[in-house]
């Protein structure tokens, strides 16, 4: 049995810890609410931009000259998969959840004989997969969003996928981050970034119907699509990154509030017994004492 001494110092330890865990849970309260309003911002204009872009490589597919990042390269063999997870831990499953997906992905193409290629966002990602992947990490980025995530950083990104991409070092690139759904709850997505391909429909959301009309460019599709097809993949990552943001904060509020009240719980367990063992040796002594009374 521990000591009142041991018991003591046990409480005083869970009592700081739950102060740590509260403060922890505070702040990722407080960052969550900005993060998620820039989550919900960037949505739309991520989305339509993506469905134009898909609209527009629609009417420039099989052409001679459309380029290479909505036409693919004509093969599949080299896969690039982004993993994109946080610096830090103490946020429950959430990088776990991505990392896991992301190597649920590269076996799957591993095994259908395809060559993968890992670029990695976030230490925590870097640290889990090059356990089994450490020969395909080919470039790492961290430190992005100490305060919050700037389209400069994401854009910083989204170029070296480009410049790879020129290079020919990979044909398919594939983002997976968590989508934010609320404080609670988030899903992991994997996104094709290049070549880029039209988004799947939200849930009850219809496509728009056009009425048949013909629209005319200028200048051409081709010319457009050569200007913002490099800017979708920035602003696509942009998107994701502060998503992941918003999941990251989201999870460890959740993961800090549980800590929390875990550490309420074991405080009065601890004290439970700090008091029965007190009792205990306080009516232990007096036993003793009326035992030696009586035997004078």
């Amino acid at each position: 049995m521990a000591s009142l001494q041991e018991l003591r110092g046990s409480i005083a330890s869970v009592q700081a810890t739950r102060k740590i865990t509260s403060a922890m849970k505070m702040v990722a309260a407080a960052k969550l609410r900005r993060a998620q309003e820039q989550a919900e911002a960037a949505r739309p204009y991520a989305q339509r931009m993506e469905r134009m872009l898909a609209s527009l490589g629609a009417s420039v597919e099989g052409s001679p000259g459309a380029p290479a990042l909505i036409a693919g390269t004509g093969s599949d063999q080299t896969h690039l998969i982004v993993v994109a997870t946080a610096d830090r831990g103490l946020c429950g499953g959430f990088n776990g959840n991505i990392v896991r997906r992301a190597r649920l992905l590269a076996q799957e193409l591993t095994s259908e004989g395809k060559t993968v290629k890992l670029l990695t966002v976030g230490r925590k990602g870097r640290d889990q997969m090059r356990r089994e992947f450490g020969d395909s990490i080919v470039h790492h980025v961290d430190g992005l969003g100490r305060r919050s995530v700037s389209y400069e950083e994401a854009d910083g990104v989204a170029d070296v996928l480009r410049t790879m991409f020129a290079d020919g070092e990979f044909d398919v690139c594939t983002l997976i981050y968590a989508q934010f759904k609320s404080a609670i709850a988030n899903v992991v997505t994997a996104q094709q970034l290049i070549p880029a391909e039209a988004p799947a429909l939200a849930e009850g959301e219809e496509e728009v119907d056009l009425g048949g009309a013909v629209y005319e460019y200028e200048p051409t599709e081709e010319s457009i699509l050569e200007e913002l097809l490099p800017r979708n993949v920035s602003v696509q990552l942009f998107k994701a990154l502060l998503e992941n943001a918003a999941s990251e904060h989201g999870s460890r509020m959740t993961a800090m509030d549980n800590a929390t009240r875990n550490a309420g719980e074991m405080i009065n367990s601890l004290t439970l017994t700090y008091n029965r063992t007190r009792q205990a040796m306080i009516t232990k002594e007096l036993i003793e004492i009326i035992s030696g009374a009586e035997a004078l």
